[in-house]
């Protein structure tokens, strides 16, 4: 059985919302195509954040609660690959739960769509399902997603993720 990542399921989202179609499983089917120059533009909603709801805001929150405190050994080398792995399927699972869960109008969904590719691009790597040549290059996309997300959605309480290089 193909496994499905939240990318695959924002994918399949955006075919499905696009076409009016209910076969999400077809749409799953395509999910591996990337839209390359089609990729959504971060912007703010008439100079102020969009608004969030809360299967967004808990998404959000336990994804950094996942990779904030590792981000020290990350900087030290002292990440293990299972660690790694373990990260990626965390981010992987969060984003999943905010595809599934978070309701927002179609503008600021449209936006949300650029920070859940990053965070998943970053996700793949950190989770070795894109070999790369450090996976900490992963960590990297997750933490900008992070910040991103924080500067263009309104998330009471938020602050940027402190990458600490």
């Amino acid at each position: 059985m193909k496994e499905i990542t939240a990318k695959g399921m924002l994918v399949a989202c955006a075919i499905t919302a696009a076409t009016g179609f209910g076969g999400v499983s077809q749409a799953l089917a395509a999910g591996g195509h990337d839209h390359g120059s089609n990729a959504p533009v971060l912007k703010l909603n008439a100079g102020s954040k969009w608004q969030t709801d809360a299967p967004l805001r808990e998404g959000m929150v336990k994804i950094r609660a996942n990779v904030e405190p590792k981000l020290d050994a990350v900087h030290a080398g002292r990440l293990t690959a299972t660690q790694y792995e373990a990260m990626g399927k965390a981010v992987d699972e969060q984003l999943a739960y905010i595809v599934g869960n978070c309701k927002l109008a179609p503008e600021a969904d449209a936006v949300l769509h650029g920070v859940i590719a990053e965070m998943s691009d970053g996700a793949e790597v950190v989770g070795g399902k894109k070999a790369v040549d450090d996976r900490s290059k992963g960590v990297v996309h997750i933490v900008n997603a992070l910040n991103n997300y924080g500067q263009y959605f309104d998330h009471p309480g938020w602050k940027p993720v402190k990458a600490g290089h």
